[in-house]
């Protein structure tokens, strides 16, 4: 029996309104789950709640395993060097204390920041702060790893540093809910991911984490500001790369159609260019999606999909070139 949420609510104050209401989520070993949402929809709330560091006002919430928890901002007032620091968490954690330092050294050296080692935590810059209050989530191995906003002012190898430490953790069963505005972040891998919206969670059905990749699509788009432009959370949480003035989203073949309903129904609306089904030989291509014509995209139907119409493409690797010029379910025309 894994971690569950029952019928969580959460407001400040007697007569506040509700940042979450009625929240009812599994979260098995090994889960990998994103919350996405607006700003100041609740993300954080439902994030320290799964923590620990925040009570529901209404709910309860169960089987919650040996948690480490990583904010947004590292209360950096602490009088203790980084070294300290970590050596102190990892006794907390039940390490020796040659083992804490070790640790602690070890996950430093990892995030880059081992330089930093001997220096007192109200000295380290914003990213530095953030590289400790990683090194001491990740040493502690929890049950439960929560990331709030964590990779905030991380370099990119520091980034990269951490996406790696959490697959890994995950790998060991560890369950992993993160809150990340970068779209980019853990490309491919969550294997949920929901959505606070009015005081609501969505998505809250996390099944199985087993590790199986599945099928994937991938779908090249414009958005009319460019590559500037910063994808919302999306559907399936797609993997997010640049591809010149375009994005490349990569997603499980399941979620495609709602990846690009999602991209063709925004305002204003993606430009898609090209579409890329799984190929046969796809390791994860069996049942439903096994023996299936290359993936040509939403069609137009009484659910107001929008519709399009594919351009000239080529006949190699099960890629359909699109050329999509269509019309929105409120009548306007959508351009390149």
């Amino acid at each position: 029996m894994g971690m569950r949420l029952h019928g969580v609510g959460r407001r400040y104050g007697v007569r506040g309104p509700w940042v979450l209401r009625d929240v009812d989520l599994d979260l098995p070993a090994g889960a990998l789950v994103r919350i996405g949402g607006d700003n100041g929809s609740g993300k954080s709330t439902l994030a320290r709640i799964v923590a620990g560091v925040d009570a529901p006002t209404r709910g309860r919430v169960t089987g919650r395993p040996p948690t480490a928890y990583v904010p947004e901002r590292f209360p950096g007032h602490l009088p203790f060097t980084a070294r300290e620091y970590l050596g102190h968490v990892g006794r907390v954690h039940g390490l020796s204390g040659p083992g804490a330092a070790r640790e602690g050294e070890r996950w430093l050296e990892r995030l880059g920041a081992g330089g930093h080692a001997g220096t007192p935590l109200r000295e380290l810059s914003k990213g530095s702060s953030q590289k400790v209050a990683l090194a001491q989530a990740f040493l502690a191995r929890p049950g439960l790893l929560v990331l709030d906003e964590a990779w905030t002012g991380l370099d990119r190898a520091a980034r990269d540093a951490v996406d790696q430490a959490v697959r890994e953790r995950v790998a060991d069963g560890t369950t992993v809910v993160y809150v990340d505005h970068n779209p980019g972040g853990l490309a491919g891998a969550p294997h949920a991911l929901l959505r606070v919206s009015g005081a609501r969670v969505t998505g809250t059905s996390v099944g199985p984490a087993d590790g199986t990749p599945g099928p994937r699509v991938t779908v090249l788009a414009r958005h009319p500001e460019g590559a500037g432009a910063q994808p919302p959370p999306l559907p399936g949480a797609p993997s997010v790369t640049r591809d010149g003035d375009r994005h490349r989203f990569r997603v499980a073949a399941r979620d495609s159609d709602a990846l690009l309903r999602a991209l063709l129904t925004a305002d204003p609306p993606w430009h898609v260019h090209e579409v890329t089904a799984p190929e046969e030989g796809d390791p994860g291509r069996s049942g439903a999606t096994a023996g299936r014509p290359p993936y040509d995209g939403p069609r137009n139907g009484p659910g107001g999909t929008p519709a399009h119409t594919p351009g000239p493409h080529t006949p190699d690797a099960g890629t359909l070139h699109l050329d999509i010029d269509r019309t929105r379910p409120d009548g306007e025309r959508n351009h390149p």
